[in-house]
């Protein structure tokens, strides 16, 4: 069995404050939070499942759980979620909650919240995607990119027939 590449950073501290864009896929990429309504067209509608509910209401409840965090930028796809983090300077907790603390806690939670609305064996991929935002520019293009996701549903890279 080919033994897994870590995706994150060897030498970078994910508990830095600043701000990281993350995607985080459904298991086999199967479209269970969103279908988009218009593909192609402006504007495409982006109609949430009942799970898709729960992982923006998660989304969020993570700005209470963890006091330095701020969602900032975000889009529930049918199959994936893009996220902008901002993580804020703080006196908090010692250590400090990582980003890959942050996103299991989210897939945790939005998992068992959806396993009461309908039976679910794995709705997340077990690693995700991240970014370091370095600087403004990056981060319009990011933010941009979010925002017209729905409209490039089908020009994505995660692209699967709903």
């Amino acid at each position: 069995m080919p033994k897994r590449k870590h995706p994150r950073l060897k030498s970078f501290d994910y508990s830095t404050p600043g701000a990281y864009f993350v995607t985080i896929c459904t298991q086999n990429k199967r479209c269970l939070l969103s279908s988009i309504v218009g593909r192609g067209l402006a504007p495409a509608e982006n109609h949430l499942t009942e799970y898709g509910k729960i992982a923006m209401e998660q989304l969020f409840l993570l700005e209470k759980r963890y006091d330095f965090l701020k969602i900032d930028q975000y889009v529930i796809m049918p199959n994936h979620v893009h996220v902008i983090f901002i993580l804020s300077q703080t006196a908090g907790a010692s250590p400090r909650p990582t980003m890959t603390d942050i996103v299991c806690a989210y897939k945790s939670l939005t998992t068992r919240e959806c396993k009461k609305v309908k039976p679910i064996d794995k709705l997340f991929q077990t690693s995700f995607y991240e970014h370091v935002v370095r600087g403004q520019e990056d981060y319009d293009e990011i933010a941009e990119y979010i925002v017209n996701n729905p409209k490039k549903w089908e020009l994505d890279k995660l692209y699967a027939k709903e």
